[in-house]
């Protein structure tokens, strides 16, 4: 049998200049029953929420008023909802969890994800410690 030579070259360099993705965290979200829902550049703690249903706002495109975040959603886009408010009528487009079918968010046009200005999370579906049910999930439900 002969024998295999294998030779690899390891090269670093400390003069290097970080880059803008490597100094970059990112954050993963999972649903409450364990699925890996979203990736993305900043803790939804710090982000924007909606006052009309306290949903978390993700902007997804550039604007006079900010800049966009960079995430990846895994959901599936089900049917949307008309949804009778204080001040009219709104149109959700939800996406769901791909293994429970839990209502993950939503945005104001038609799917793909990232089509609409804002995607909006929905308070308490999801969390960082996959398998443990965030302690804002069912906030606001009254006790039996």
């Amino acid at each position: 049998m002969p024998k295999v030579v294998s030779r690899s070259a390891v090269s670093s360099s400390a003069d290097a200049q970080p880059t803008a993705s490597s100094a970059t965290s990112l954050r993963v979200y999972y649903c409450i029953c364990g699925e890996f829902i979203l990736v993305i550049d900043k803790s939804l703690a710090a982000l924007p929420k909606r006052k009309t249903d306290e949903a978390i706002i993700i902007r997804c495109q550039d604007s006079d008023q900010g800049q966009q975040r960079v995430f990846k959603l895994n959901a599936i886009a089900s049917d949307p909802i008309l949804l009778e408010r204080a001040n009219g009528h709104e149109k959700q487009y939800r996406f769901q969890c791909p293994r429970c079918s839990l209502v993950i968010g939503y945005q104001s046009s038609p799917p793909p994800v990232k089509s609409a200005s804002f995607l909006y999370i929905i308070k308490g579906a999801l969390t960082q410690m996959q398998g443990q049910v965030p302690p804002d999930a069912f906030e606001g439900e009254h006790e039996l």
